[in-house]
């Protein structure tokens, strides 16, 4: 890995024909924070886990906001760059395909941000608790991608409605986007692992 990488976990797969999940944490965690939900959600998968390079007030983030539901959106597209060429790296360095990205809140945010700016890093995503990362998104193609977003209807971080406008954001640029919102807060629960561990099945299944 090159001097701009980033600190992060891998484990290898231990069973052929599974999806290699890219794990992204959130607010104040680290490369260590997803890697049990990596292996309930997906048995045997390949995990990889960065950790986000941006400190605020000393808890790792993927991106800098400028308040909460604030994004300095600049930050956004020059991290998600980042993450996506790391991804590209860790790829050829451990000869992993082409990941689902599994993200949490911040982390789900900059996986959203990523499907956006470079769709190619990506094989799908499931995204939990997350935000539309950027108000002025370019034109991504991301016909026929997998994508999982499971929303809280009592999140006090995430607007009912800003969830439905990634989804239809997603949709719009071609993916296909199962959205699900459940009776949840912004904490994962187990209808989460359950709903992203049937889907990652799926997913695996039509690959194969």
């Amino acid at each position: 890995m090159t001097e701009s990488s980033f600190v992060h976990r891998f484990e290898p797969a231990s069973r052929a024909g599974t999806t290699p999940l890219l794990l992204l944490h959130g607010t104040g965690g680290d490369e260590n924070d997803l890697l049990g939900l990596g292996r309930m959600i997906s048995p045997g998968s390949a995990l990889l886990s960065p950790r986000g390079r941006v400190l605020e007030h000393g808890m790792p983030r993927f991106f800098r906001r400028l308040a909460e539901g604030v994004f300095d959106e600049e930050d956004v597209q020059r991290r998600a760059l980042e993450l996506g060429a790391f991804v590209d790296e860790a790829r050829e360095r451990y000869g992993i395909a082409a990941p689902v990205a599994v993200g949490f809140s911040n982390g789900a945010n900059i996986a959203a941000a990523l499907l956006l700016l470079k769709p190619d890093v990506l094989a799908g995503a499931v995204l939990l608790r997350a935000m539309v990362p950027l108000s002025d998104p370019p034109r991504a193609a991301l016909t026929g991608k997998p994508i999982l977003l499971l929303s809280g209807q009592d999140d006090p971080i995430v607007p009912a409605s800003n969830s439905a406008r990634l989804a239809a954001l997603l949709s719009e640029a071609g993916a296909n986007v199962s959205h699900k919102v459940l009776p949840a807060g912004h904490q994962l629960t187990q209808a989460d692992v359950a709903l992203a561990s049937d889907w990652i099945g799926n997913v695996a299944a039509e690959a194969a």
